[in-house]
């Protein structure tokens, strides 16, 4: 499973965008849910007003791991919805960054990193943000190996579910 490149999406890969994010959710974080609570959340989220209508606005950023055409990961750049300090830092999000299990281990998830560094600094971003979940070890592991620290708490909603997340923060300059 190391035969994979990273690849801006087009509009011909919006499906299976979508569907890779219901199911790298899913299988990373569904059993924390009641399902009423997880379709909820990915209705909001990957629905038509969620990720295909970010996908359509150019504040946002996507790349994926192509695996001979078939979609095992993507991360997605954009604004900052994250409630980040208000400093006159220019700052940008790490909305996502998701991988299908069976391809963790293979470096596509530092690929897709380094592409969402690469946009922060070719943007002129002072800080990049990311929220993870607070029980998610593995996570927090990859972010700080790329230098970014914990500055915080917030309330991520999966339905009517309040979860603990973490805010993290990468200074770039």
């Amino acid at each position: 499973m190391t035969d994979w490149t990273i690849r801006r999406p087009g509009e011909a890969d919006l499906d299976a965008l979508t569907a890779l994010g219901r199911r790298t959710f899913t299988e990373t974080f569904g059993h924390l849910y009641r399902p009423e609570d997880l379709s909820a959340f990915l209705e909001q989220s990957f629905g038509a007003d969620g990720l295909p209508a970010e996908f359509r606005d150019p504040a946002f950023r996507f790349r994926v791991v192509d695996a001979g055409g078939v979609l095992a990961g993507f991360a997605k750049t954009g604004p900052s919805y994250l409630p980040v300090p208000d400093d006159g830092r220019k700052k940008i999000e790490l909305r996502q960054l998701y991988v299908l299990k069976d391809w963790h281990g293979t470096g596509a998830a530092q690929a897709l990193m380094d592409w969402a560094l690469e946009v922060a600094r070719s943007g002129d971003h002072d800080d990049m943000y990311l929220s993870v979940y607070s029980e998610n070890v593995r996570a927090q592991r990859f972010y700080a190996r790329y230098g970014f620290e914990e500055v915080g708490k917030v309330v991520f909603m999966v339905g009517d579910q309040a979860d603990d997340d973490r805010l993290w923060r990468l200074r770039l300059r």
